[in-house]
């Protein structure tokens, strides 16, 4: 089973490793589609990142299963590498930097994750349900995969835990981490 990292960030989600300060990371950050999504984007290692108004927002820390950890110097985020596009002066994400450490400064953790707990997506769609809590990990179990995703990628939502991603998105997340020839998360 692989492991995603995803942390939930108000209603959107920003996808990453743990960090050492508040929570930061999910899928899609909010107004990330403002930054037409682009296969010429290079997302690598060590390059530039700016908003839509040329603005720095961090560069790119790490790469991996889709998606690319983006550091702002004071909060951390991983985000899929189809919300970067590819600007005159280096790669362009949809949220300011002020945004984005916003986000991660509020992104909770909730206290209680119990087997058999509904998972939503942020906008209220159903994700699957809690299959096995381990530690800081989570086991969601869609209707085609499994997942495990850290208790920080989780926020209380109205109906039961939240996640910024749709099943789907979970689904694919978990099929592109999976190892070649190897079914993903079953």
């Amino acid at each position: 089973m692989k492991y995603l990292s995803l942390i939930m960030v108000g209603s959107a989600m920003l996808a990453a490793p743990a960090f050492a300060q508040a929570p930061a990371s999910t899928t899609a950050p909010a107004g990330a589609a403002a930054a037409a999504p682009s296969a010429a984007a290079d997302v690598t290692v060590g390059a530039t990142v700016n908003d839509n108004t040329g603005a720095p927002v961090g560069t790119i820390e790490s790469v991996s299963g889709g998606n690319a950890v983006l550091s702002t110097g004071t909060a951390k985020a991983s985000i899929p590498v189809a919300s970067f596009a590819k600007g005159p002066n280096g790669l362009i994400v949809g949220i300011t930097k002020a945004e984005l450490e916003a986000k991660v400064a509020q992104a909770t953790t909730p206290t209680e994750i119990a087997v058999g707990t509904a998972v939503s997506d942020p906008q209220g769609g159903s994700v699957g349900k809690v299959e096995a809590v381990s530690g800081d990990l989570v086991t969601v179990a869609t209707a085609s995969s499994k997942v495990q995703v850290p208790k920080s990628g989780f926020a209380k939502g109205p109906n039961g835990l939240v996640i910024g991603m749709t099943a789907a998105q979970l689904d694919a997340a978990a099929k592109q981490s999976a190892p070649a020839g190897g079914a993903a998360g079953k």
